[in-house]
């Protein structure tokens, strides 16, 4: 589906609920269903995320280029023709070099109405019905960890990293390079990685190469403010977090001249030569059979949606 015809779906009121109490059924979410979906959202989540920013994810994931045979969007529990329950899901195919690729899928935001609680195990077995997905939670509230790990989640970021990078060295001669449109593949930057580093700077975020030895390596940060001042970003995309360290100085010193001088990555423990804060904060899970890689948030509801 576009984005047009979703944008206005989204702009179009829906037809009025029957009166009659149908049961409860849980189907995937279509097009069509954008606002009840984005209607029960902000009702969810008003404490922390109003309507424009379901409006923007719901764009986002019409944009997403998901694989076949899979939901778009996530799952509903609709109870009477309305919403009651919702779960979004993007699912991605990840190039690994093998075949086949492998399925990973960021389990974004779920919410069940107060009276329909009990059938919330119903929306859960459909999200995580596909056993050789990997599912993985990067933004889980903390009241939802025991339900994680109820769940057969387990952890693969224990903590973070807040750096100040530019404090950092990098190898003589090395430079950063951004990228904004097109990306020529090769042998040191794969047609996955270049599609990573295009596809995140549509959605907002800085998507980087770090040029060195004649080799181009990748880099993307998600860019947030605190209080509404202090500029900070996420680190989403490297090959390794041994990579982020070795061309810190390089790329602090690149987003600090942007107003950017703190770096947040996820680290199972300090990571030495980089000038910065460990802390048990902010814990990620998983499930499935491919643990995810630290550094690597792409295609996540952080990089995607910017919470």
């Amino acid at each position: 589906m576009t984005a047009a015809l979703v944008s206005n779906l989204i702009n179009e009121p829906r037809s009025a609920a029957p009166s009659a109490v149908a049961k409860v059924v849980c189907r995937e979410i279509q097009t069509n269903d954008a606002n009840g979906v984005i209607k029960l959202l902000t009702r969810g989540f008003s404490m922390a995320r109003d309507r424009n920013f379901w409006v923007r994810a719901f764009k986002q994931m019409s944009k997403h280029p998901t694989p076949s045979g899979y939901p778009r969007y996530g799952y509903i529990l609709e109870s009477g023709g309305e919403p009651v329950g919702v779960i979004l899901l993007i699912f991605t195919s990840i190039d690994t070099g093998n075949l086949p690729a492998e399925i990973q899928c960021s389990v974004s935001s779920w919410y069940v109405d107060p009276n329909f609680r009990a059938f919330g195990t119903m929306l859960i077995a459909c999200a995580l019905k596909h056993k050789h997905v990997t599912y993985f939670n990067v933004t889980p509230a903390p009241h939802t960890w025991n339900i994680l790990t109820a769940q057969g989640y387990k952890l693969f970021s224990a903590g973070r990293v807040v750096a100040i990078p530019a404090l950092s060295s990098s190898p003589r001669g090395s430079y950063v390079e951004a990228v904004s449109g097109v990306v020529s593949e090769g042998n040191d930057l794969s047609p996955f990685e270049a599609g990573i580093l295009k596809s995140h700077a549509a959605y907002g975020c800085i998507s980087l190469i770090c040029h060195s030895g004649g080799k181009r390596y990748p880099f993307v940060f998600s860019v947030r403010r605190r209080f509404g001042v202090v500029q900070f970003a996420f680190l989403i995309y490297c090959r390794s977090l041994e990579n982020f360290v070795r061309f810190s100085g390089v790329l602090g010193r690149y987003l600090l001249l942007r107003g950017i001088p703190l770096v947040i990555l996820d680290a199972n423990e300090p990571l030495p030569g980089l000038l910065g804060k460990f802390s048990n904060r902010n814990p990620k899970y998983f499930k499935g059979p491919n643990q995810p890689r630290l550094g690597n948030l792409s295609y996540s509801d952080r990089a995607m949606f910017g919470v």
